[in-house]
C-alpha cells in the first residue's frame, strides 16, 4: 500500500509538492520521513535514476526525473512494479504542469495544488487489488524496463546510515562486480576442489589398500 509522497528538486532537496496525510500516518512515518530526508540529500546527478531502500516495514521507492525526485513510502510487502507504475504517473502529469517552473522556484511547496493529482493517483495504487484493476481499464502499462524489476537497485537504511553507502550508478555497478566476483571465487573453489579429488584419489585408494594388506599381512 502506498503510504505517503513528497517531490523535491534534486539540485538543493527544496521541498515541492507532497501528500497529504492525516495525523495517525504522520506519526507512523515520522522516522522514516527524515529518512527520505537523507536520501535526498544523498542523490547526485550521478545517482540511479531508480532506487528501492528498504527500512523496516517499509520500502522508500524514488524516481529521479528532470531534476525532481519522486519519493513513495509503500509498505515493504508493496509490488515494486506498483511503486514505480505511481510515481511514473505522478512524473509525467508534474513534468506537463511545472515542468518549464521547477528551476525558477525558492519557496518550498510551491507547488502544493499538485496534491489534488496525488491523491486521485494514490487511490488508485492504494492496494494492489485496485492498482491490477485501473491498470487493466486505462491506466498506463509499464515500459519494458519497469517490467524488469531485477535493473532497480535495492539498498537497505542501516547501509547509507551507518556505512556511507553511495546511491550513484557507480557503486550500484561496483556492488555487482562484487557479487559476481565472489561468486566467481566460489565456483573457481569447488573446480579446485573437484581437480584436487580426481586427481589424488587414485593415491589415495592406492595408500588404503597397503594399508589393509598390511593389516591383514601381520594381524
Amino acid at each position: 500500500m502506498v503510504r505517503s509522497t513528497i517531490i523535491v528538486r534534486a539540485a538543493d532537496a527544496l521541498p515541492l509538492a507532497a501528500s497529504v496525510d492525516d495525523e495517525q500516518t504522520e506519526q507512523a512515518l515520522q522516522e522514516h520521513k527524515q529518512q527520505a530526508k537523507l536520501i535526498f540529500r544523498r542523490i547526485t546527478p550521478n545517482s540511479e535514476p531508480r532506487c528501492s531502500i528498504e527500512s523496516g516495514q517499509y520500502t522508500l521507492h524514488y524516481l529521479l526525473a528532470d531534476n525532481v525526485v519522486f519519493l513513495t513510502l509503500a509498505d515493504k510487502s508493496y509490488p515494486r512494479k506498483l511503486a514505480f507504475s505511481y510515481l511514473e504517473e505522478l512524473s509525467k502529469e508534474f513534468s506537463l504542469s511545472y515542468g518549464s517552473k521547477v528551476e525558477s522556484v525558492r519557496k518550498p511547496y510551491a507547488f502544493v495544488g499538485f496534491d489534488t493529482f496525488m491523491s486521485k493517483t494514490a487511490r488508485l495504487y492504494r492496494d494492489t487489488r485496485a492498482a491490477n484493476a485501473a491498470g487493466s481499464s486505462g491506466l498506463d502499462r509499464l515500459n519494458d524496463e519497469l517490467q524488469d524489476v531485477t535493473r532497480i537497485m535495492t539498498k537497505n537504511m542501516e547501509e547509507l546510515l551507518w556505512r556511507g553507502d553511495s546511491l550513484d550508478k557507480m557503486s550500484h555497478l561496483s556492488t555487482s562486480l562484487r557479487s559476481e566476483s565472489e561468486r566467481y571465487r566460489k565456483a573457481a573453489r569447488k573446480i579446485n576442489i573437484s581437480a584436487m579429488i580426481r586427481q589424488y584419489a587414485p593415491f589415495g585408494a592406492v595408500a588404503i589398500l597397503f594399508i589393509v594388506l598390511l593389516w591383514w599381512r601381520f594381524s
